[in-house]
């Protein structure tokens, strides 16, 4: 059997986490050809650069795939056209502001014949599977998240994050949830939320969630100010020891014995599985992540913070 001609694939945002993730996940992959960009402020040198969406679409690049890296206000609009164009999606995380807005992109992507995909590249951190398959079927006693990241180091300059609609800390936190939702054997429920939101800004910049797996409690602290060592860890209380996964998902211990992963490998395992669902005809689109972010941004407690500047 001959192989198939790779896919001719364009990135929709070209910003940050396309330059250092998505494009050299794309060039490692035989089955992906990057043919444009699409980005008001960036190009790519040696490709086509498109101001937009739609020029990318009216014009004559013979892309069929798209990676929709865009904040996420703008992301549903973007998914809509290219699905409507007959091009398979992905998209980065969060998949849309809203359940119903992604659950829509998907009757559309039934619809139209091509492939929809939800990326969640957290759950593609080295010692994630491990760490499921080590969890199934034993009881949880309580879970502890802490995701603790400097705004300025990772998203500098990058006002939309804390407007409408931006998701604020949520955006590098529902990393932890989607894990979360990926190796707990029981889906975490949401009990309740406390979100400190910046005068001035529309998103919050640290939060504290309270969940509920089974019985297990669940807490969560999200913090966008955070300086010094930068921490992504879950700690996991069961009856047989602490699992706790670290540095994103990439590295596991479980009671206290460090356990060996893999090469961390997350984008270039998204574009593995993207290709693979493009070949079987077929979508992944897991909203689990984003119910529990919207559920936190809907019903959680706001409270004013001081107000916050990207410049010291």
């Amino acid at each position: 059997m001959s192989e198939m001609p790779a896919l001719p694939i364009a990135i929709i945002g070209y910003g940050k986490i396309a330059r250092d993730q998505h494009v050299p996940a794309i060039e490692a992959d035989p089955r992906f050809q990057l043919v444009a960009t699409v980005d008001p402020n960036a190009t790519l040198p040696g490709l086509p650069g498109f101001h937009d969406h739609e020029a990318l679409l009216a014009g004559d690049t013979g892309v069929e795939a798209v990676a929709i890296c865009t904040p996420p206000a703008i992301r549903h609009t973007v998914a809509r056209a290219a699905i409507a164009a007959g091009l398979h999606v992905l998209l980065e995380k969060p998949p849309g502001l809203t359940v119903e807005a992604v659950a829509e992109l998907e009757a559309l992507a039934e619809a139209a014949g091509v492939t929809l995909f939800a990326a969640w590249h957290s759950r593609e951190a080295a010692a994630v599977d491990s760490a499921r398959e080590w969890l199934t079927d034993r009881p949880i006693d309580a879970v502890r998240v802490a995701w603790m990241e400097d705004i300025r180091v990772w998203h500098p300059g990058q006002e939309w994050i804390l407007e409408p609609g931006g998701f604020g800390v949520f955006d590098p936190g529902i990393n932890a949830l989607s894990i979360l939702t990926e190796i707990l054997p029981v889906m975490p429920v949401l009990r309740s939320a406390r979100l400190e939101v910046p005068r001035g800004r529309a998103a919050p910049i640290v939060a504290s969630l309270a969940l509920l797996s089974g019985d297990a409690p669940i807490s969560v602290e999200l913090d966008f100010l955070h300086e010094g060592e930068q921490r992504w860890d879950i700690e996991v209380d069961t009856p047989d020891g602490m699992l706790r996964l670290t540095r994103g998902g990439a590295a596991l211990s479980i009671a206290g014995v460090p356990v060996a992963a893999a090469e961390n490998r997350e984008y270039p395992r998204l574009y593995t599985r993207f290709a693979d669902l493009v070949a079987a005809g077929e979508s992944d689109v897991d909203v689990s992540p984003l119910t529990l972010a919207a559920d936190a941004l809907a019903i959680g407690e706001q409270v004013d913070a001081e107000p916050f500047a990207f410049a010291r």
